[in-house]
């Protein structure tokens, strides 16, 4: 069926959201079950965030690679391949004899999230229809839903029938790669994102040379170390703060995880859609620097208000990575695998590299301690007043109308 060429196909957008939320939430029942981990294989907290480090450094490491091998080369049967590996890697968890298992697993899981973020980036850019905040947006929204769900289900079900259970999550795996074989016929179909020439009067590279695209994206990557270091203090030991801090049990400290993580996935719908209309800039500086007020405080609120204090953090923080992912991609048009693959690499290291250490230095010191010395990391912010301007005053990149797509199948 031909459409338009800057029609928004929120069919595709649905599934990929759907799918990105079964990938995270199969992702983050590793770190919601730490508790039960640690007990059964009589782990430190070092060790606990070796598993992070192994999940997140394997995606962080190959998923630059899978996006600009699929830049040259598309694959649009890729997503399925790479949901396989997920499939694989919650099996072997599930039955894992060993530390060294649980590693391996975990680094299974990591090469799905490889293959699945550029890739399912690429293809909500190309059904976009030209609003790409709001098309990020969407599906980051449903990653970050994964990601709340999966410790809440982890509390339920994991934790009442122990490690064994983790297997039923791999059913999410298959039904994942049911709905991605459709997207995949649909991106073959489609083909690769059809733009126009970018000219010397439009884009963001009409303004700036290769000098000042380069600051740009490491100042980006700078906010990124900022937003997942700090993130990777909540979401690999909150359970573990609130349980030493507060002495709650490990099933009430899972529910106060989810409405952190759920926090997040609110957050994450609003970035986008106003990074297209009021300049994505203004929210990647607003959603980092601004959360420092409530991050300083955190560590000195009771229970009560730590919950609050949470909720308010996720909302505002996770409205930054739509943003910061956009602006990357319009700084270097044509490349959306390879940024995709960077960012989201940067960011699973980052969170993976970030729990190691903060694991390492909880065992130094304390958990406390921990959160008191990442209280200060969203400073960091201050950085995004030094990134070019390269949007017009209503919010929208010059070249806005490109043509995304040239055909728009249903599915």
């Amino acid at each position: 069926m031909r459409t338009k060429a800057n029609a928004t196909v929120f069919p595709i957008l649905a599934a990929i959201s759907f799918c990105h939320l079964l990938n995270d939430m199969m992702q983050s029942v590793i770190p919601a079950i730490y508790p039960l981990l640690k007990n059964a294989y009589h782990l430190d907290f070092g060790q606990v965030g070796l598993i992070t480090l192994s999940s997140q450094l394997t995606a962080s490491l190959l998923q630059p690679l899978v996006g600009g091998y699929t830049d040259r080369r598309p694959m649009p049967y890729s997503l399925t391949i790479g949901m396989c590996f997920t499939f694989f890697g919650l099996l072997v968890l599930s039955m894992a004899p060993s530390f060294m298992m649980v590693l391996f697993a975990a680094g299974m899981v990591g090469i799905g999230s490889a293959v699945f973020h550029p890739e399912s980036s690429r293809v909500a850019r190309m059904a976009s229809g030209g609003q790409h905040g709001l098309a990020q947006s969407l599906f980051q929204v449903g990653g970050n839903a994964g990601s709340a769900l999966g410790p809440l289900l982890a509390a339920f079900v994991v934790l009442r029938r122990g490690q064994s259970s983790i297997s039923w999550f791999s059913l999410a795996a298959l039904v994942a790669m049911v709905v991605l074989a459709n997207v995949g016929a649909w991106y073959k179909k489609v083909g690769p994102i059809q733009g126009k020439p970018r000219t010397a009067h439009t884009g963001c590279q009409a303004v700036l040379c290769t000098t000042r695209i380069a600051t740009a994206i490491a100042i980006l990557l700078a906010l990124i170390f900022s937003k997942y270091f700090y993130l990777a203090s909540l979401t690999s030991y909150y359970t573990f703060y609130l349980i030493g801090r507060f002495h709650i049990s490990v099933q009430n400290a899972q529910i106060h995880l989810f409405i952190f993580l759920g926090a997040v996935a609110a957050g994450t719908i609003i970035g986008g859609p106003i990074g297209d209309r009021i300049g994505r800039k203004y929210v990647i500086w607003g959603s980092i620097l601004g959360v420092v007020p409530f991050t300083l405080v955190l560590p000195h609120a009771n229970l009560f208000w730590t919950g609050v204090l949470s909720v308010i953090i996720g909302v505002i923080l996770a409205s930054a990575f739509s943003a910061i992912l956009v602006y990357a991609q319009d700084l270097v048009p044509g490349k959306v695998g390879m940024i995709s693959g960077l960012f989201f690499g940067f960011a699973f290291g980052m969170g993976g590299v970030g729990a190691a250490l903060l694991g390492k230095l909880a065992d130094l010191t304390d958990i406390n301690f921990v959160y008191r010395v990442c209280s200060f990391l969203p400073l960091i912010g201050i950085l995004a007043g030094w990134l070019p301007t390269t949007e017009r005053t209503d919010g929208g990149l010059e070249a806005r109308k490109e043509p995304e797509v040239t055909t728009a199948p249903r599915i």
